[in-house]
């Protein structure tokens, strides 16, 4: 049995594990999740993964992976070269607090500022099987939020080539998808943050950030 993804091309959280793969070069079957159509709260695809979510990954033994951070932590102890967790305490502790905040200060306010305003989010405005409502404020908070992890990535990319460690990790894929996503907010880098930009421009270098 091989690796299954279960992905969506259009969606910025399987462009993560898509990247991941792509980077430890790891063989795998992809499975497409329209989300727009609704197809993740369907009932076929509740019977695979029940957070109605994706990405979710099936492993060759047929466990599922529901979320970024699973599939990371197995494809790292799975197949842990080249390490993008990082190879000593120190590098693994920097790279984990770096993902940590990317994710809540980047990829949550953009989702923050998008879900609680789309119309086409309407009811939907937290991912998995249950709806909620949308709040309009949580949408402003949202769009200051990103303008301002804009700023703090630039401030940390001054004279440095990765978001974390001296090597490219899981902090740099997470940071990508979410500089790339926040265009969905109508929000992206500009003059006032060249660092970013630069570490931007070198990352779309690496074939895996084609996908």
């Amino acid at each position: 049995m091989s690796i299954t993804l279960y992905d969506c091309a259009t969606a910025p959280s399987p462009r993560r594990a898509r990247i991941l793969l792509a980077e430890k070069g790891i063989p795998h079957a992809t499975v497409q999740v329209d989300l727009r159509q609704g197809e993740q709260l369907g009932e076929a695809y509740r019977r695979i993964n029940p957070q109605c979510t994706v990405p979710a990954l099936i492993t060759e033994d047929g466990l599922l992976l529901s979320d970024n951070a699973a599939i990371t932590a197995y494809l790292e102890a799975a197949y842990p070269e080249p390490p993008l967790l990082g190879r000593n305490p120190q590098e693994k502790a920097e790279i984990a607090s770096w993902q940590w905040r990317i994710e809540f200060e980047g990829l949550m306010a953009i989702a923050e500022a998008l879900r609680n305003s789309a119309p086409a989010m309407a009811g939907r405005a937290l991912p998995g099987p249950v709806g909620y409502a949308q709040i309009p404020e949580l949408a402003q908070r949202g769009l200051l939020r990103v303008q301002q992890f804009f700023d703090t990535l630039n401030e940390r990319l001054a004279g440095r080539d990765f978001i974390a460690s001296e090597r490219f990790s899981v902090a740099d894929i997470t940071a990508v998808v979410a500089v790339d996503f926040a265009r969905i907010v109508k929000l992206k880098p500009g003059e006032a943050h060249p660092h970013l930009l630069r570490w931007r421009a070198a990352m779309a270098e690496r074939p895996s950030m084609a996908l």
